[in-house]
């Protein structure tokens, strides 16, 4: 009932990154550059700022086909009509979110240990998994898992997998051989000076034929 969602370059906002270029600006440039979904997160903002700003999202996204996730608040999805959601392990039921989202939206769901696989509900479309290695954008974050800890839940995972926590361009195709289906960035878009390029890169070093 929905076309499978391209994860080979996920980005995950981070408002404070963005700096004065903004979020919608830097989202834009980003998907230029080879982006391919978005994911609204700002955990300091209160629902009316996070609503403004995923506005101002949808209009760089219009026409583009790369859809908007919003990261753990289901209210905010709900009122933007956002493309989908995406939840931690405490963030609430993708159960309650496919339901109030509808059949068409996605549904994410934070892995960060193997044993969590036994628990997926089937109303989750795909996985964030991680952190892969360390990182400084979510301090509460779990132990990274490596490389190997990574490809154990990739293996075991029956959904697609992105990859997220630590991962930049160094980095980009020994997760994608992990058999990932893709990766999320953070700071190594939204802390670039120039985010098409940086994206550009990644874009190119998952995906050989988008041009460097």
């Amino acid at each position: 009932m929905r076309p499978p969602l391209d994860l080979s370059l996920y980005l995950v906002t981070d408002t404070r990154l963005c700096g004065e270029r903004g979020v919608a600006v830097t989202v834009a440039a980003a998907v230029k550059g080879g982006v391919t979904a978005v994911q609204l997160r700002d955990p300091e903002a209160d629902a009316r700022t996070l609503c403004a700003l995923g506005r101002s999202i949808q209009a760089e996204l219009a026409g583009t086909g790369v859809p908007l996730i919003v990261n753990d608040r289901l209210d905010v999805a709900v009122w933007l009509g956002a493309d989908g959601v995406h939840l931690g392990q405490r963030d609430g039921s993708p159960t309650t979110a496919r339901r109030q989202l509808g059949p068409h939206a996605y549904v994410g769901l934070s892995v960060s240990r193997p044993e969590q696989l036994t628990h997926v509900p089937d109303a989750v479309d795909h996985l964030g998994v991680g952190p892969v290695f360390p990182q400084s954008t979510k301090p509460d974050a779990d132990t990274p898992l490596g490389l190997d800890g990574l490809a154990r839940i990739v293996r075991e995972s029956p959904l697609p997998c992105v990859a997220i926590g630590g991962i930049g361009a160094s980095e980009a195709a020994a997760v994608r051989a992990s058999g990932a289906a893709g990766i999320a960035v953070v700071s190594a878009v939204c802390g670039q000076p120039d985010p098409e390029t940086a994206a550009r890169s990644l874009a190119h070093t998952l995906r050989p034929e988008v041009s460097a």
